[in-house]
């Protein structure tokens, strides 16, 4: 079996945005070099980010519990929806997209998917990419340009529902596989499953 290194754990590390203790993996080093580039180097306050937010995604009687790495907020709105996982990022488009329609009522109108070394910037209103790259993630001072009249519009019933479904079969059907004697402690591998009954 190939070895997954993202679970990994090297020992303890201070999370950058609130100074808890986390546990030192590669995942989790690179969730900080994004968090110190918001602020460093993109012109965020600590206080404009949200970290590790929870999300409850629903596909029929199924429903997981996820986690958003990053969202962003401007005039106590967000306003860009930021999700590591390694490998690829063409093949998450779908789902970040997705997971942009699920977690408020508005439309969050700038999704980023990133590896921590490569990024992609989309339009939550087109879903098309506007920009690549860690550089290309948009700055405090772009957010503060975007039209708060056209940029956030409700998210309707059936729209929720079906990002929802989405969402949840890329998140949780389609999640890191690991051998039967290790569960991977990281949350976007192994999301928390239940099934309402009834």
């Amino acid at each position: 079996m190939e070895k997954n290194s993202h679970h990994l754990v090297l020992g303890k590390l201070t999370d950058f945005l609130t100074g808890e203790s986390l546990m030192d993996t590669h995942d989790e080093r690179y969730r900080q070099k994004i968090s110190k580039h918001l602020v460093q180097t993109l012109g965020y306050a600590k206080e404009d980010i949200l970290s590790n937010e929870a999300l409850t995604i629903k596909a029929g009687k199924k429903k997981a519990r996820i986690r958003i790495d990053f969202m962003i907020k401007e005039d106590d709105r967000t306003c860009m929806l930021i999700k590591y996982a390694p490998g690829s990022l063409v093949t998450r488009r779908l789902s970040n997209l997705a997971l942009s329609r699920v977690i408020l009522p508005y439309q969050v109108p700038v999704i980023v998917t990133t590896n921590g070394e490569d990024a992609e910037i989309i339009s939550g209103l087109t879903g098309k990419l506007t920009g690549q790259g860690l550089d290309g993630i948009p700055s405090k001072t772009d957010l503060e340009k975007i039209d708060k009249l056209l940029s956030f519009p409700s998210i309707s019933a059936t729209i929720h529902e079906k990002a929802s479904r989405i969402a949840y079969a890329c998140a949780v059907d389609g999640s890191c596989s690991v051998n039967d004697d290790f569960k991977c402690s990281s949350w976007y591998c192994y999301p928390s499953q239940t099934s309402e009954k009834g």
